[in-house]
């Protein structure tokens, strides 16, 4: 395969996404005492907070609002449904939440390791559609900054995935070629068909095993496969 170049999603395929936002979001009503406000069922306003979060990260990925706009109104939107209409409120816990969630550190099983063994024969980079600043503490605080050469996000080169300007721009940061270059992601269509479409291989991360017709170039259920492939 002559790979020379291992590019990482890092959200849902490295840093534990769901698990680090719940425990944040735990956290934050705590902090809030959310209770006193009227809501007694914390885990049901995590699941209505959640709706509200991918309607809004899908118009921002369009660019149909902003990034101040997505992180206050996916707060704002699931307090109304408490009859909680605090305008401030919600841009405080936007903001809390922003600071709490990147500085956990749950990590996908076996992410230590994989990296570990790659470092050894690759140059290893990350590609994300987070924010620049977010991207970087998550990376810190799951102490996995030292393993990445090139770190590109949406938000300081321009483009999201799944636009190729993406992919294109990472390999001219890396030096790298699409023929010697190998993509891994969680996301079927944003990152996988993407760097394909981009000349790059893809290694699809799907641990819920979801059902798909499209050609792919390799698919993993655990991370640990990826010392089967490169």
């Amino acid at each position: 395969m002559g790979y020379r170049h291992v590019f990482f999603d890092l959200d849902r395929t490295l840093w534990d996404f769901e698990t680090n936002s719940h425990e944040a979001l735990l956290d934050i009503c705590d902090n809030y005492d959310l209770h006193k406000k009227g809501i007694s069922d914390y885990e049901e306003f995590i699941k209505i907070y959640k709706i509200h979060n991918a309607r809004l990260w899908d118009l921002y990925k369009i660019d149909k609002i902003s990034q101040k706009d997505l992180r206050r109104e996916r707060f704002q939107s699931a307090l109304s449904e408490f009859g909680i209409n605090d305008f401030k409120l919600s841009e405080d816990i936007g903001e809390d939440y922003i600071e709490v969630c990147p500085r956990k550190d749950r990590l996908f099983p076996y992410a230590i390791e994989v990296l570990d063994y790659l470092k050894q024969k690759y140059t290893l980079h990350i590609i994300t559609n987070g924010f620049d600043k977010t991207q970087h503490i998550k990376l810190k605080h799951s102490n996995l900054t030292p393993y990445f050469n090139q770190i590109i996000t949406s938000e300081k080169t321009g483009f999201k995935k799944p636009n190729p300007k993406i992919f294109g721009h990472a390999l001219d940061l890396a030096n790298a070629k699409d023929i010697e270059s190998v993509y891994i992601g969680d996301n079927l269509f944003v990152d996988i068909l993407a760097c394909q479409n981009a000349g790059i291989d893809g290694i699809y991360f799907n641990p819920e095993k979801k059902w798909h017709n499209e050609k792919i170039n390799f698919e993993i259920s655990c991370l640990s496969q990826i010392m089967e492939i490169l």
